[in-house]
This record gives C-alpha cells, sequence and structure tokens, in this order.
C-alpha cells in the first residue's frame, strides 16, 4: 500500500478557519454555485443533514480551564482534521452524516485479564461524565479551546483490567469504506491507530471524550468516543475508537508509519523543537480572527505542572 504524508504546505499557507469560512459564503451567493454552496455540512440532498444536537444529562462541572475563552461551538465542530472522511479542514463536517453511531462496540484486547467487549451505552456508566475546558494544539499551527465532555481514560484502563505485563495502550479508528469515504484512498494505512505510554494514558488529563459544548459528541469530531490528551499534537486525539489493545512493545501509530521523520510516538507539544516544515514556537487561535496576533506556544500546551514530570531525564529533541 501506497503511503502519503501530508501536503508539504507551508504554515503561512493553511488556509484559516476564517478566510475560508468568508470564502464559501461568498460562493454560496454566486448564482451558479448557490445550491452547492448554500449551507455548510450540506451536499445538495436531505440525507447529508447533520445529526439533531443532543443534551446530555448529569454533568459534573469542573475548573478545568477556568479564564480560557472557548472557541465557537461552529468552529470547532466545521475545522477538523478527520481523514477517515476526507483531507479537507471542511470535509469531515461535510462527510461525516455517514457515520453511523449507534449500536456501537468497542474491543478490549492484548495483555488484559479477560479480553471482552463493551458497548458506548455501558461505557457511559463506568465514570461520572464531567465538563473540562481544554487548550488543544495542531501540529499545523492553529489551536482552540474547546469545553469537552467525558471521563478519566484511567477508569476505563481499571475496569479492563490489564496485566502486568501491559506497558502501552493501543487504539484503533472505525475503518468502514461504506461509512468513511476517506477510507476508500490510500492516504494512510487503515485503520487509524495511535498509542501511549501506560502513565500517560493513566494521567488525570488524559479522558475519553464523548461530547462537547454540554452536547452529544459531532460525527465530525469523533463520535461517539474519542481520545483527548490536551498536552499532545492534536493528531494524537483519535477518534471513533473501536478497539482499545494493551501491549508490552510501543505501538507504531499511523503517522509514524507514514512519516517517522515528522511524526514521532509522544508528539509532546514543544515549540522548541519544530516540525521539519514549519516552526512550532507560535500559534493562531481559531475563531478570533484572521488578523489577531499570533501566540507563544508553551511547553506541553500549558499542562507542563500536571505532566512534566512524566519525561524526566528524557531528550524530548530525540522523544518528540
Amino acid at each position: 500500500m501506497l503511503i502519503l504524508p501530508k501536503p508539504d504546505i507551508a504554515s503561512s499557507e493553511i488556509t484559516p478557519k476564517e478566510v475560508y469560512a468568508e470564502r464559501r459564503r461568498f460562493l454560496g451567493q454566486a448564482g451558479g454555485l448557490a445550491l452547492a454552496g448554500a449551507t455548510l455540512g450540506l451536499i445538495g440532498s436531505e440525507a447529508a443533514a447533520a445529526p439533531a444536537r443532543q443534551k446530555l444529562a448529569g454533568i459534573q462541572r469542573t475548573n478545568f480551564g477556568a479564564g480560557e475563552t472557548p472557541t465557537p461551538y461552529d468552529d470547532v465542530t466545521s475545522y477538523n482534521n478527520f481523514y477517515e472522511f476526507g483531507t479537507g479542514k471542511a470535509d469531515p463536517a461535510e462527510n461525516a452524516h455517514t457515520l453511523r453511531t449507534r449500536p456501537w462496540t468497542v474491543s478490549i484486547e492484548g495483555e488484559v485479564k479477560k479480553p471482552r467487549q463493551i458497548g458506548i451505552d455501558d461505557i457511559y456508566k463506568l465514570a461520572p461524565l464531567e465538563e473540562r475546558l481544554y487548550r488543544m494544539r495542531c501540529v499545523e499551527g492553529w489551536s482552540m479551546a474547546i469545553p469537552w465532555v467525558g471521563f478519566p481514560l484511567a477508569s476505563l484502563i481499571k475496569w479492563a483490567e490489564p496485566t502486568g505485563n501491559a506497558k502501552y495502550v493501543e487504539f484503533f479508528t472505525l475503518a468502514d469504506q461504506q461509512q468513511m469515504p476517506g477510507v476508500r484512498t490510500n492516504i494512510l494505512d487503515w485503520p487509524y491507530n495511535e498509542g501511549l505510554r501506560m502513565d500517560e494514558a493513566m494521567n488525570p488529563l488524559t479522558i475519553l471524550a464523548v461530547g462537547l459544548y454540554g452536547e452529544v459528541l459531532p460525527n465530525q469530531n469523533g463520535a461517539p468516543l474519542r481520545l483527548v490528551v490536551p498536552w499532545k499534537y492534536g493528531f494524537k486525539g483519535i477518534k471513533s475508537i473501536v478497539r482499545i489493545r494493551f501491549t508490552q512493545e510501543m505501538p507504531v501509530s499511523s503517522w509514524m508509519k507514514a512519516n517517522a521523520r515528522e511524526y514521532g510516538f509522544y508528539s509532546n507539544v514543544n515549540p522548541e523543537v519544530d516540525h521539519p516544515r514549519w516552526s512550532q514556537a507560535t500559534e493562531r487561535r481559531i475563531g478570533t480572527g484572521f488578523f489577531q496576533k499570533r501566540q507563544k506556544t508553551l511547553m506541553f500546551n500549558g499542562y507542563a505542572d500536571q505532566v512534566a514530570h512524566l519525561y524526566a531525564g528524557m531528550d524530548l529533541r530525540k522523544n518528540f
């Protein structure tokens, strides 16, 4: 299978959300493109309509992200990376209506006392749902502040009962060509997979998200279950999880297989280690306007107090 790296585009050439949104509005008003561009999230038929937004009940409010300004909902749900639905930032919102999130089962495999499966409704019962406003940083230079709804990954790990041999935990996304048009291409080696060291997975900041903004997680954001690791670049936050495997060996993730020079296992936000094709020293916060001044990127995305000890003594340039 042919494995392709991400397109070689400088960060300054990546179209900001505000620019392409305005361009779409302009095209939507053009006579010849009125039908095609009239509504973001529709592709010309009733079947393409986005699912109705659903409130989540019983959410515990937390002080995570106190003082942060949340990125607007429309930006969070329309500017995404989810290659299973296309490589463009708007593609997931336009194409992910085909994803069926019920029924949904997650397989627990590998170094556990008893391999088994758990349905999404039972996953909801593993721990109380919390809202956490986390800063999120993409490797391409943009960032958001997202009010996730979820629970600590540690709760699922304890339920799974890994053995003493489990040093890593690996995650796999659904790969269904019928539901996911991007899987019909060879841009990556499907299914998408990611991994964490066990102590990273057990860190209190690491959550499994089932919603955002107090509502059920939209398909384009990784419904019905996704990983959120706020001190790492966004591609570590694997979406639409169907398998979780505990291993002795470090997993080789999808982007490592595609381009190990650019995408390492740890993928910690580190402004001192540039991506080979652009600087990581600054970022643009989505939703603040195209002309908003770029801001400095913080080590571990600002979560150093909670996670720096995980990497004590490690060369973070080598272990990027």
